[in-house]
């Protein structure tokens, strides 16, 4: 069973910046597209970004020219790069595959925006 673990979340003030880790049990990234997600309170969880296997990056217009997904293969490791943070970023940010079913969900990262 793949087991996800994700960091680097914290509080930061509007226009600052963050960077997400995601650590993977096992090399799955030759093999899955992988999608950072978040979830809002109240709200349901959604993409904002993901990447192939071949390196091709997608992004959610809400995020677009501000966030940045990349991968490390070697080190198991799916990252987000967050700039110009807004308020409205707040939330727990997940990983995961984008083909169904998902792997285990792991415990997220908070990211908390201050205005």
């Amino acid at each position: 069973q793949v087991q996800l673990v994700e960091s680097g979340g914290g509080l930061v003030q509007a226009g600052g910046s963050l960077r997400l880790s995601c650590a993977a049990s096992g090399s799955i990234f030759s093999f899955h597209t992988m999608g950072w997600y978040r979830q809002a309170p109240g709200k349901q969880r959604q993409l904002v970004a993901h990447i192939t296997t071949g390196d091709i990056t997608v992004y959610a217009d809400s995020v677009k020219g501000r966030f940045t997904i990349s991968k490390d293969s070697a080190k198991n490791t799916v990252y987000l790069q967050m700039n110009s943070l807004k308020p409205e970023d707040t939330a727990v940010y997940y990983c995961n595959r984008l083909s169904y079913p998902p792997f285990q969900w792991g415990q997220g990262t908070q990211v908390t925006v201050s205005s």
